[in-house]
């Protein structure tokens, strides 16, 4: 396992850590005990960083979990969670208010069975007025890190232009870190586009969802998944010609995101399967091939860089 700093943080990470969204259900119902079980393994295997959200699963992602960390030394991993996408009762809900962020970040810990977060970040910034963010939800986290609640702060967001604004709008040195998904991937690179941006302001790049939420997996989207349907129907096909190869596209798709562009610290895949976070760790100590790309990237065609609004 290779490992890279975060930006400027200190934080070094392994270039492909564990995304917690799985623990919450948010694929598809899981065991608990399965996906405490997946988190040892990840740990085990040399993956050091972890991350989860309050509203994945609407907090059973962060309870599971806590349940798993409660049983992990502190110094083996680096954690990030974040503020601002919430859910009850199955009815999503934002507030990214400097008092619910606060709140929000101790109601974390306590899920978690920690006494501070590694690195808190914003979620889904496209859901707030970008303003409230600079000038509400972002100092009071800077404030939770001053206190050294927090170690480091980022924000997330699927639209890249977001972030850049949200940077740029900020005072220097308050964004530590940015979390972006589905940009750099088999169908989707943009987020090389905004590489040079980031690393000029001493910003830390994580990449998420290799797999596209899906798009890139023989087991296809969910319902929910937001794409469409043209983009969807060209990585079905890929994804059978990866099949018929003997190359499955999961694989593929995860050798891409953590084998090419080391400016990115790290990649987020998320599994609630043991064996599957087994998979994954084998996939990135083997070479990729790169006519398998081409190939692949040939056959979505026109669908490349075709993007959609967050759900």
């Amino acid at each position: 396992m290779n490992f890279n700093e975060i930006g400027k943080t200190g934080l070094k990470v392994s270039h492909l850590s564990f995304g917690a969204s799985s623990l919450g259900g948010v694929f598809h119902s899981i065991r608990e005990s399965e996906g405490i079980e997946a988190v040892f393994t990840a740990i085990e295997k040399g993956m050091n960083f972890i991350d989860v959200s309050p509203y994945y699963g609407h907090y059973k992602a962060e309870t599971v979990l806590g349940k798993a960390l409660k049983e992990i030394p502190r110094d083996r991993y680096i954690l990030s969670t974040k503020v601002g996408r919430y859910g009850k009762d199955g009815v999503n809900t934002w507030d990214y208010s400097a008092q619910r962020a606060t709140e929000s970040v101790y109601e974390s810990m306590e899920r978690l069975n920690v006494d501070y977060i590694d690195l808190i970040n914003v979620h889904d910034i496209e859901f707030a007025d970008l303003n409230q963010i600079v000038n509400e939800t972002l100092p009071a986290l800077v404030a939770l890190r001053e206190k050294g609640v927090v170690g480091h702060v980022g924000i997330t967001d699927l639209q890249l232009e977001n972030l850049q604004w949200v940077i740029e709008h900020s005072p220097a040195g308050t964004i530590e870190s940015v979390l972006n998904f589905c940009h750099y991937c088999l169908n989707d690179d943009k987020l090389i586009d905004y590489l040079d941006y980031f690393e000029e302001r001493g910003i830390g790049i994580i990449n998420a969802s290799p797999l596209s939420m899906g798009l890139l997996s023989q087991r296809g989207t969910p319902d929910w998944h937001p794409a469409p349907e043209p983009l969807k129907e060209a990585c079905a096909r890929a994804a059978a010609y990866c099949t018929e190869q003997g190359y499955p596209i999961e694989k593929l798709a995860v050798q891409y995101s953590t084998s090419l562009n080391p400016r990115i610290a790290t990649t987020l895949f998320s599994s609630a399967n043991p064996e599957n976070v087994l998979k994954n760790i084998s996939y990135v100590d083997e070479p990729i091939d790169m006519e398998m790309v081409q190939k692949v990237r040939e056959i979505i065609g026109d669908q490349l860089r075709v993007r959609w609004k967050n759900s």
